[in-house]
């Protein structure tokens, strides 16, 4: 009786963390005329096909990150990759979509460094091991993703609350050799819109 409870208990959770993950997505999409006047409430399909693209590439995980602006028809990639194939896989998934007239790739390939893949571990632990935040660990790409650079760490995504903004911060800052923290996470409160 307890098990059937477990497991009824367990596949709820999984459930509203995939309705949690559906209301935040992992990509800014930011445009030059949105920016400017919040007139559409929804995101066009074009730059829901493109968000779609980079989520599913091979090998996108939580240690990069991937973001891109829509002008039109042009669209331009920005973030941090591990492997150089991830930018040139983007760059190719977005290319081939219709409606995608060119891709101007700005994406940076982080330097390989054993030392910055020591802390990019342990800054994992510390920020999805904590029982507040470890729910954003639960999704298959996490929207907090962990960029490090020189023992550096740059936060990028989303999360529900501003006090859970200031753990990410706090946790990750925590991790001893870590030099410096910066956070840009947005706060999407759910049902807000994702520009």
């Amino acid at each position: 009786m307890r098990r059937a409870i477990r497991i009824r208990v367990t596949i709820s959770h999984f459930l509203s963390l995939l309705l949690f993950a559906a209301s935040l997505p992992a990509q800014h999409t930011t445009s030059p005329k949105s920016a400017k006047s919040d007139t559409k409430p929804e995101e066009p399909q074009l730059a829901r096909e493109i968000r779609h693209q980079l989520f599913v590439l091979p090998y996108y995980s939580v240690f990069d990150y991937i973001a891109f602006t829509l002008d039109a028809d042009k669209v331009t990639l920005t973030g941090y990759v591990l492997r150089p194939t991830l930018k040139a896989n983007a760059e190719g998934a977005v290319k081939s979509l219709e409606g995608v007239s060119s891709v101007k790739n700005l994406v940076e390939v982080l330097p390989k460094s054993p030392s910055d893949d020591e802390f990019r571990r342990a800054v994992y632990r510390s920020i999805f091991e904590d029982s507040t935040l470890q729910r954003y660990a639960a999704l298959e790409v996490p929207v907090i993703h962990i960029i490090l650079r020189n023992g550096e760490v740059t936060l990028e995504g989303a999360v529900l609350t501003e006090a859970e903004k200031s753990l990410a911060t706090t946790r990750a800052a925590s991790v001893s050799g870590v030099s410096g923290v910066k956070n840009n996470l947005a706060v999407r409160p759910k049902g807000a819109p994702s520009n």
